[in-house]
């Protein structure tokens, strides 16, 4: 047992970059508290002690801001960060490594007694504010997006956001060509990622998708035309660059005319006034 606390001391050094020492774990981590608490009680609900766990898993909660049932299963290097408002139901299951931010919820779905709360498997991380609800199960490594709402089992290794909860679409080679696209164009995609759907981004991938498709149906119609006897050149992908630099160019020309034109008019008119002076 003394092991097992050690290790839910120390995980947090890994997790957590602002941690510094054990006494300051140990004296300022609320996530950590919690856990401790949670120990006890839940030693305690096994020993048939049904009260009295539900009393320290009270304590635990007005000291900490989390509540967890004691009746929850919790698994090795369990770590909350932050930690306010993280809820964690009776009959929820939850795997090592497993981290949680402040604001979770590990919830049921209904009033019925038996299995009604989520198993979180090895590895999982949920963001700030998701709540996972019902006896579902979310499978290993996967990762859970900030205020998702997830209601569904997610399969092992996978991305959830939104609400409701939607895995995240992983393409092999999609921000490659992504990528080669808006070079092609002059469009530096740093930020194209489909790991953060920010709906301007998803916009932008959209477009690129839509130009890539486009390129290589072009390309389909030229391949098609040479296999009939025609000749169709290569055309080069615009770049915006030189376009730009041209279009510059252009404009300053047409500034150029346009002030020379003022000038010459307006000495004609000059001109024409002295003139009508003079006679």
């Amino acid at each position: 047992m003394f092991a097992q606390i050690k290790e839910d001391i120390y995980c947090v050094f890994d997790r957590d970059p602002a941690s510094r020492t054990v006494f300051e774990i140990l004296t300022t981590y609320p996530g950590t508290h919690a856990l401790l608490m949670h120990r006890l009680s839940h030693w305690l609900w096994g020993k048939g002690l049904k009260w009295l766990a539900r009393a320290f898993s009270y304590i635990g909660r007005w000291f900490t801001g989390i509540e967890i049932h004691p009746g929850a299963t919790i698994g090795r290097r369990f770590f909350i960060d932050h930690g306010t408002g993280v809820v964690i139901g009776e009959t929820t299951e939850i795997g090592d490594d497993v981290t949680l931010y402040h604001g979770v919820t590990l919830g049921g779905a209904t009033w019925n007694k038996g299995k009604r709360h989520p198993t979180v498997h090895n590895n999982v991380v949920v963001g700030a504010g998701a709540k996972i609800l019902g006896p579902i199960e979310i499978g290993q490594d996967a990762r859970i997006g900030s205020n998702a709402v997830v209601v569904k089992d997610v399969p092992p290794g996978a991305t959830m956001v939104g609400v409701p909860a939607r895995q995240v679409d992983k393409k092999a080679n999609l921000a490659e060509v992504r990528q080669e696209t808006a070079s092609k164009i002059g469009f530096d995609a740093y930020g194209v990622t489909a790991d953060l759907p920010d709906p301007m981004i998803e916009a932008i991938n959209k477009m690129l998708d839509h130009i890539h498709a486009t390129d290589q149906r072009f390309e389909e119609m030229r391949c098609a035309l040479r296999k009939l006897g025609e000749h169709v050149d290569t055309i080069e992908p615009l770049e915006m660059d030189s376009w730009l630099s041209e279009c510059r160019g252009e404009n300053v020309s047409s500034v150029k005319a346009s002030d020379a034109e003022a000038v010459n008019v307006g000495g004609n008119s000059a001109g024409a006034e002295k003139s009508a002076v003079n006679s």
